[in-house]
């Protein structure tokens, strides 16, 4: 017999430039036959879904689903952490109507509206990592993946891109960034569990909690959400083709062998900037920081129940 929660649908309708508003009347219509488009609950302003996620978990909602993008999911998921922190262990759901949908594909939650739907009835509960993010004294956490480097240089171009979104929009953005030559390398100092790395330059950084991010690049291909542990990327300093090389090969993840990258698994990470402007970052499709001088990441392993 399958589980019956009660459940919030807290919707960001800006999400995914606009789409999640678009198909809210879809989406409404599959749930009606599971009695939870009455729950529907609409975001204002940013960061509002975290109060409404706190809010109704401390109501005595069993489920909390995130109707949006990845940046969405982060948001509900850190108001989840506000009320465990009160005595609650709410359970996340997930209906992906963002631009990547990165973290739904890594916990395996399909991306087609009515699929999710139908899952919030038909799924189950999953433990899942998360990742405290530390950027100058600043806590967040990530829900699937930080990009430090060249790739969040890539996710501020993408706010320049008007005509795509989803996987068409990121790539735009590698392909903008590459052509104008960005800022790469970045001079670091990268600690992974206490060992300092031997490389003092970078072209990215990625920490990943599930093997895909931007909407279809595997830059931790073998990432898993359950592990214990977080996965990195470390693309040392590269010219303009090899970059160019690598850029081709993250969309299938055979980029793991070439010599200018080197793959890691961590509990603890830090890397530090060793230039005055910074390092830019994204968490998640988000800004996390244009001009970060230490971030830190540690796993909280199992820290997040979801409905996958």
């Amino acid at each position: 017999m399958k589980e019956s929660l009660r459940t919030k649908i807290v919707v960001n309708t800006t999400a995914g430039r606009g789409r999640a508003g678009k198909v809210l009347s879809q989406v409404k219509e599959c749930l009606s036959k599971y009695g939870l488009a009455e729950e529907i609950v609409l975001t204002e302003r940013p960061r509002q879904a975290t109060e409404l996620a706190f809010a109704a978990a401390m109501d005595g909602y069993e489920r909390v689903v995130a109707m949006g993008g990845d940046g969405t999911a982060v948001e509900v998921t850190i108001g989840l952490l506000q009320a465990q922190a009160q005595g609650r262990r709410p359970v996340l759901g997930v209906i992906p109507a963002g631009s990547g949908n990165d973290f739904a594909y890594g916990v395996g939650i399909n991306t087609d509206l009515d699929a999710a739907c139908s899952r919030l009835v038909h799924g189950e509960r999953q433990d899942v990592d998360l990742v405290r993010v530390t950027v100058d004294g600043e806590e967040t956490v990530l829900i699937n993946a930080v990009g430090v480097g060249f790739d969040a240089d890539v996710l501020l171009a993408t706010r320049k891109i008007k005509a795509l979104r989803g996987f068409l929009m990121y790539l735009g953005g590698v392909f903008k960034v590459w052509a104008t030559r960005g800022k790469w390398p970045y001079p670091v100092k990268i600690t992974a569990d206490g060992v300092e790395l031997e490389q003092d330059v970078m072209t990215l950084v990625t920490v990943s909690n599930g093997p895909r991010s931007g909407g279809g690049f595997y830059l931790n291909p073998d990432a898993e959400t359950s592990d214990g542990l977080f996965d990195v990327c470390v693309a040392r300093k590269v010219n303009h083709l090899e970059l160019f090389r690598l850029l081709l090969k993250v969309m299938n993840g055979t980029h793991v062998n070439m010599p200018q990258v080197q793959m890691l698994r961590a509990h603890h990470l830090v890397v530090e900037s060793r230039r005055d402007a910074g390092l830019p970052g994204h968490l998640d499709g988000e800004v996390l920081c244009t001009g970060g001088q230490r971030i830190e990441f540690e796993i909280m392993p199992r820290a997040l129940t979801i409905w996958s």
